[in-house]
């Protein structure tokens, strides 16, 4: 069964419907963008949620082995098992978006915030998601008209905890609701854990977890109305996603 982040929220209101709905993830936009929020803003939607996963007890993540760092599909099956380890303790986690941002940036509000992880997209390095001070998502854009072969081979291990394939598409490169080829996405399914974004709804949600299998699926404009999240679109996006990975 996939995970679900809802992302793209404004406010504490639309955080609790997504946890009502059964989102695993909740995300809020620090960077550049028509959904871009405040550090302040962001915390009024942690607080919501209650405590930050920094103030929980944790279980204790799985050892990784020592040459899982050298090993990309091991390095991210490892990720997955630790952020599962984290929604152990709490359901949903708050993500922090950030897109071609300093690290400075990146940790000053993410500490204001509270976010639990953060997101990082844009043309940095892998190596900026061992500067900040959260445990990173880093997403891969795919080109919806000239995807590579091999997106894998533009991935490198050791340094985010898990990875998302958006469609690069628009001024701020992802969250324009526009789908890649899912083949594409199918084929890094197969080998590693991974959150499938671009373009996903409520109509097309269960054939994408049917399609490509991801680890987590990812949505922002696809649950909303008027630029605006739609609680009602939320809870049908949740079940769609969840149900389509459920055994029969």
């Amino acid at each position: 069964m996939s995970l679900v982040k809802i992302c793209g929220n404004r406010t504490p209101e639309d955080v609790l419907a997504a946890a009502e709905a059964g989102a695993d993830f909740v995300g809020m936009i620090f960077a550049r963008s028509e959904r871009r929020v405040d550090a302040q803003q962001g915390s009024a939607m942690v607080r919501a949620l209650g405590d930050p996963l920094s103030e929980r007890p944790l279980a204790v993540p799985p050892p990784a082995r020592p040459h899982v760092r050298e090993e990309r599909e091991a390095w991210f099956r490892h990720g997955a098992e630790l952020i599962e380890s984290y929604l152990e303790s709490k359901r949903p986690l708050t993500v922090g978006v950030f897109a071609d941002q300093a690290p400075e940036e990146v940790n000053a509000i993410a500490e204001e915030a509270g976010v639990d992880l953060v997101q990082l997209a844009g043309a940095g390095s892998w190596a900026d998601c061992l500067l900040v001070t959260r445990q990173a998502i880093r997403v891969l854009h795919v080109s919806p008209v000239d995807p590579p072969s091999d997106p894998l081979a533009l991935v490198e291990p050791g340094f985010s905890v898990a990875l998302m394939l958006d469609s690069e598409h628009g001024p701020y490169r992802g969250g324009s609701g526009r789908v890649f080829d899912w083949e594409v996405a199918r084929l890094v399914s197969e080998r590693l854990p991974m959150f499938l974004a671009g373009g996903l709804t409520p109509a097309n949600v269960a054939e994408a977890v049917a399609t490509v299998g991801p680890w987590a699926v990812d949505v922002a404009s696809g649950v909303e109305r008027g630029g605006r999240k739609d609680h009602e679109l939320v809870r049908a996006f949740v079940g769609a996603a969840k149900s389509a990975g459920a055994p029969a």
